[in-house]
């Protein structure tokens, strides 16, 4: 799974349990969801994903390009994230408070924010990907992730392990 994180609530996480004990069950990831502190980029399965941050103001807020809409599968409702002026994204293994390798560091607002997850049908794409099916520099990412402030009364944030909800319910 991957997932966002303010890397600022996780400064005790510096070794395997320290991490076990925040972040081994559904329920410890949950309860990080609940508290906006931690936003899941979870379609149930394993692999190596591209993912694309983007944040927004209120007044210039994120949005997908013509050509990601142009191929978005699903959205996600907006997850709560209590932001400190940043994000890392990266997989649940490597949460911590540190920008390790692999992880993406990305500015976004302060304060209250809605992420939406966006899954994309990159390959949908003509020309996104070479003889061997692997992607081509500029083929769009697997999930776009955009951060915004979030608006005034906005009040019902998604708080699921599971990033989209399942087809037919």
């Amino acid at each position: 799974m991957l997932v966002l994180w303010d890397p600022q609530r996780f400064e005790a996480v510096v070794d395997y349990d320290t991490w076990e004990d925040e972040l081994l069950e559904d329920e410890d990831i949950l309860r990080h969801i609940q508290a906006g502190v931690l936003v899941p980029l979870n379609v149930g399965g394993d692999g190596a994903f591209g993912v694309l941050v983007r944040s927004g103001t209120a007044v210039e807020p994120a949005m997908l390009t013509e050509r990601e809409a142009a191929h978005r599968l699903v959205a996600s409702q907006p997850y709560l994230f209590v932001s400190r002026g940043r994000a890392l994204v990266g997989g649940i293994e490597g949460v911590s408070g540190d920008v390790s390798d692999g992880v993406l560091e990305q500015p976004v607002p302060e304060g209250r924010c809605a992420v939406v997850v966006h899954l994309i049908d990159w390959q949908a794409e003509a020309g996104s990907q070479d003889k061997e099916r692997r992607p081509v520099p500029g083929a769009l990412p697997d999930f776009v992730v955009l951060v915004n402030p979030a608006q005034l009364g906005q009040g019902t944030f998604r708080s699921e392990v599971n990033t989209f909800e399942a087809p037919n319910g």
